[in-house]
């Protein structure tokens, strides 16, 4: 059987997801086989996995710092909000239907036990040690009695608990002590270490806060995180796009304007462009926003109808078409795609109420709405004309789908790619469509940006077109290899900021002793004591 750890939260966007993939890489580089695991997750940021289940951004990025092909079993249950108040759920990757909040969790969250409880047995039996993320916090009292993210799922697992807080946005002492107030005297027995997340300034002056915590709780602080930015963590909540960039950039930095839809999803899209560091990606959401940018991007979104009348309430929609009147290059993704069409139609009521919808009229072709959802990895060969493509005809790329809805051509405008491999299904179907003398692409595919010829292409081909000089890109780190990197420091932040001997003694492990620790570095054999001592001196890493 695995021993088990389990990060539960004070709230939301304290930092679970981060730091449970902190200790995946830990436990995977101390040669343990560890699994992470979240029961129930809400989140329009999703993927698709080798057989074609979709599950959430968070414990994907989880499963690569474990060293990991993600599985669905890792994140059996997956809400996307559709509009107010309702979910599309998702079951061990296959989505079983929308829901309002009140009949999931009245009626359903409870019925889906036996899955979470056969996902946490199949890991028991193959891994060492399952990390365990909780959901929001485990204190919500009008939400307890039918949780299925938190204090249950840890009493199913057996699990210990690591309840964090995050003090950059203040009040973590009194956040502790109220979450531990109000849970069950088991519950709170259950928790065992607390955890102090995103610190700025001088530890020593934590000090005291930290010793009333140990004495009022009788809980130990397990350790204080610096506030760290700089590594290409992708994050799956919509709160990352509030921190996100607004401005116009100056200099030699490249414009790229994104459109912060509504109902955004898969937005980790955009990440490899902006790890290049010549290129900001800025948020859109007003009119008189987008500017002149060298490239516009409408992302996916879980509801195009709605979303694309949000377009045109706000005036966005004319100033896209002025843009690409103009020459400026316009790319649409999943959602997007469909929105660069002439219409889009939902005449069984798949997404909307509303039955069908103009859309910008940048592509020749109509998408019609259908109630079965295709997810699946998909590998493709590019075929579309124009400055961003002609040059790649032919270069195999790798992405996946995740779409409700069928978009097909009106016209003669050529095709974005040729996708060849669905899964393990060899196939030779089009996707996509090319306009605008090149300039307005769109295509089903996420992750394509991720490609490097292909990104590596657009950027320099929108270098030349603001009469910039190219970069060569030769010799620098894949983003797959860049990420390796960041996991493995974002584990060494959290590894010398943690006690890891009461880590490894709260796990239930031996620990095993690193090269560097038998050396004497830090003079500390790596134990992260709670008196003052801080990891990193500079945490803003990059």
């Amino acid at each position: 059987m695995a021993k088990a750890i389990m990060m539960q939260g004070t709230s939301s966007n304290v930092g679970k997801s981060v730091l449970a993939a902190a200790l995946c890489r830990i436990f995977y580089r101390d040669g343990h086989k560890v699994a992470p695991f979240k029961s129930q997750n809400m989140a329009l940021n999703s993927y698709v996995t080798r057989d074609g289940g979709e599950m959430g951004r968070a414990q994907v990025v989880q499963a690569e710092a474990a060293g990991l092909e993600p599985q669905v079993e890792m994140n059996p249950i997956l809400l996307k909000p559709t509009g107010q108040a309702s979910s599309q759920v998702i079951v061990l990757g296959r989505p079983i239907g929308n829901i309002s909040a009140r009949e999931y969790h009245l009626e359903y969250a409870t019925s889906a036990l036996d899955t979470i409880q056969a996902c946490l047995d199949k890991f028991h039996a193959e891994y060492d040690v399952i990390v365990i993320e909780g959901a929001g916090s485990p204190a919500e009292v009008n939400l307890k009695a039918r949780d299925i993210a938190n204090m249950r799922v840890a009493k199913m697992a057996d699990a210990p608990v690591l309840l964090v807080a995050d003090i950059d946005r203040g009040g973590a002492l009194a956040s502790v002590v109220g979450t531990l107030a109000l849970l069950d005297p088991d519950e709170r027995e259950r928790v065992k270490g607390i955890v102090i997340n995103k610190f700025r300034g001088d530890i020593s002056l934590l000090q005291p806060a930290i010793d009333f915590l140990e004495e009022y709780t009788k809980i130990p602080v397990l350790g204080v995180i610096p506030y760290f930015r700089g590594l290409n963590i992708q994050e799956e909540d919509l709160v990352a796009l509030e921190k996100a960039e607004r401005q116009v950039p100056s200099g030699e930095m490249l414009d790229i304007a994104v459109i912060r839809l509504p109902r955004i999803s898969n937005f980790t899209d955009l990440d490899a462009l902006e790890a290049e560091g010549v290129a900001r990606v800025r948020y859109v959401e007003g009119a008189g926003e987008l500017g002149k940018p060298d490239l516009v991007i409408i992302p996916g979104t879980k509801n195009t109808i709605e979303d694309m009348r949000w377009l045109r309430q706000m005036g966005i929609d004319m100033e896209i078409q002025a843009l690409a009147a103009n020459g400026a290059p316009v790319w649409g993704i999943c959602g997007g795609y469909q929105m660069l069409g002439r219409e889009i139609a939902d005449p069984a009521g798949v997404e909307s109420s509303l039955p069908s919808i103009a859309g910008l009229g940048l592509l020749d072709m109509v998408t019609t709405m259908e109630a079965e959802k295709v997810t699946r990895l998909a590998t493709a060969t590019l075929c579309g004309p124009g400055p961003f493509l002609s040059p790649l005809q032919g270069l195999t790329v790798q992405g996946y789908e995740i779409h409700m809805g069928q978009s097909c051509p009106t016209g003669d405008q050529p095709f974005f790619c040729r996708i060849r491999q669905r899964g393990d299904e060899t196939v030779d179907v089009v996707d996509g469509l090319v306009g605008g003398d090149g300039l307005v692409i769109g295509s089903y595919l996420h992750g394509i940006f991720d490609n490097e010829p292909l990104r590596h292409h657009l950027l320099n081909t929108l270098r030349r077109k603001k009469g910039l000089p190219e970069i060569d890109f030769a010799g620098i780190p894949s983003i797959r290899e860049r990420r390796e990197q960041d996991y493995d420091r974002l584990g060494e932040i959290v590894r010398q900021s943690l006690r890891m001997d009461l880590l490894y003694e709260i796990v239930g492990l031996p620990r095993p002793v690193r090269e560097s620790e038998s050396a004497g570095v830090n003079g500390s054999s790596g134990s992260q004591e709670t008196t003052g001592q801080q990891g990193p001196t500079d945490p803003q890493v990059g």
